[in-house]
């Protein structure tokens, strides 16, 4: 074990590891950890693992650092830091590709379309990992269609708690293969994952709709994620004058076959404004690589860099047209008109596969995004808004919502088994035979 120690030392010294790894995106909760593991093989994981269990020590998972919240730290730990793990393999005859828990998702990307495949869901940000994105679940544009990022998931190779390396499937270690893909972390860490691809498109036709009535917006919404040609279907929220808000729709379609000019390819029955709708043309590739123009700005102004108290929900379709425009109404959300973001797009209950992903009854859903930033210097500022995000959650709970656990959001033990209901008890039996120590992923405080 002295061995694991030199190992770390010597990272940490090297690199400032120990540093990064005190924060995270959300840049609200500080905490330090013992040491800092760069996971150059799964034997140095193995016995780092090996080493923390028996003694109660926290370990940690982390790959681009994206949690909001503490999530992915490990106070008094181990942080295992995944980003050499970041070997990508594509297998065209497969329609597969492996790849390692630490590699960015732009990397699959590459790799995927220089095959003439791409992932049938893929989030936003392409420089999330592809082990935090699995663990947290992973939404992009057409999970309306295709269910999360972790559903597309073959196999996947996992550390446990316990030091154990297995190769998860439907056909071997089930318990595990369900618990892993949206499981936080708690049960086995991502060392490797084979994902589904899919026939790539080489050119998309972009639309964005915009409406005055949530009510109107929802609807339209939901007949473009409905209409088989349009692959991509999201939307925001954006202030408009005189304190009231705008609904945004952008819905994709592919260039599988020739598409009419102009909105011809747009229903006749959507109650968007016709005056304002934009409509592009762009390559397949430069459209999933839309968000990095944006977050150069933020990072030249220095607001990437502040305070993010995000906050996810998942919210059944027929609670939006009034929860949404109540919650952006309230007082303690008027720092949206001006420094964040509101996302609110389509899902649909059945294509969500990952048992740990809880979401509302309903099969039409809306996943609601408040991301906004904060004054590094002011605290009690920042506190304010992580207290606001428990008001809404309260509040969507009322109306049948559900959180999702990438959130600024504090959760004691008995929140979280009221968030993981008729689950929790087969989720903590998979816990305590795999993670027999309890170390795994502690930032959440599912347990303690």
């Amino acid at each position: 074990m002295n061995n694991t120690a030199e190992v770390i030392s010597a990272y940490t010294d090297r690199s400032g590891g120990m540093q990064s790894a005190t924060d995270d995106f959300g840049h609200i909760i500080r905490s330090r950890p013992r040491g800092v593991l760069a996971a150059h093989s799964e034997d140095a994981v193995r016995d780092l693992i090996s080493f923390a269990g028996p003694r109660g020590l926290p370990v940690t998972a982390r790959g681009s650092g994206y949690a909001p919240y503490g999530q992915g730290q490990a106070h008094g730990g181990y942080v295992v830091d995944m980003r050499p793990l970041d070997d990508v393999r594509c297998f065209p005859a497969e329609r597969t590709l492996s790849a390692g828990a630490g590699a960015p998702w732009r990397e699959v990307v590459r790799a995927a379309l220089a095959a003439g495949l791409a992932p049938p869901v893929g989030p936003d940000h392409l420089d999330a990992s592809v082990g935090g994105l699995l663990s947290a679940g992973g939404f992009g544009g057409t999970s309306h269609r295709h269910g999360l990022v972790a559903d597309q998931v073959v196999d996947i190779d996992v550390i446990t708690g316990a030091g154990q390396v297995l190769t998860c499937s439907r056909e071997h270690h089930p318990d595990l293969f369900d618990a892993v893909p949206a499981g936080l972390g708690q049960c086995a860490l991502i060392l490797r994952a084979t994902l589904r691809l899919a026939p790539a498109p080489d050119r998309v036709r972009r639309f964005r709709l915009y409406h005055s009535s949530p009510r109107s917006y929802v609807a339209d919404q939901r007949r473009l994620c409905e209409d088989p040609r349009f692959s991509h279907v999201v939307g925001q929220v954006r202030p408009d004058v005189g304190g009231t808000w705008t609904y945004m729709i952008e819905a994709v379609a592919p260039h599988t076959r020739e598409l009419p000019g102009g909105d011809g390819l747009l229903p006749d029955s959507l109650d968007h404004d016709r005056d304002t709708v934009e409509i592009e043309d762009l390559p397949y590739e430069e459209f999933l690589h839309r968000p990095e123009r944006d977050e150069r700005l933020l990072r030249t102004t220095g607001e990437w860099q502040r305070p993010h108290p995000w906050l996810s929900l998942l919210l059944p379709e027929d609670a939006v047209a009034s929860f949404v425009p109540d919650v952006l109404n309230d007082p303690a959300q008027h720092g949206l008109r001006t420094s964040g973001v509101v996302q609110l797009r389509p899902l649909t209950g059945r294509t969500l596969g990952a048992s740990l992903l809880r979401r509302p009854a309903a099969d039409r859903l809306c996943l609601l995004v408040l991301m906004r930033t904060a004054t590094a210097t002011d605290p009690v500022a920042v506190r304010r808004l992580v207290d606001a995000n428990r008001a809404v959650y309260d509040r969507a709970k009322a109306v049948g919502g559900v959180l999702h656990p990438m959130s600024a959001v504090p959760m004691t033990p008995a929140d979280w088994r009221d968030h993981f209901g008729p689950v929790w008890r087969e989720f903590a039996g998979t816990k305590a035979r795999h993670d027999p120590h309890g170390i795994l992923t502690r930032g959440y405080g599912l347990w303690t």
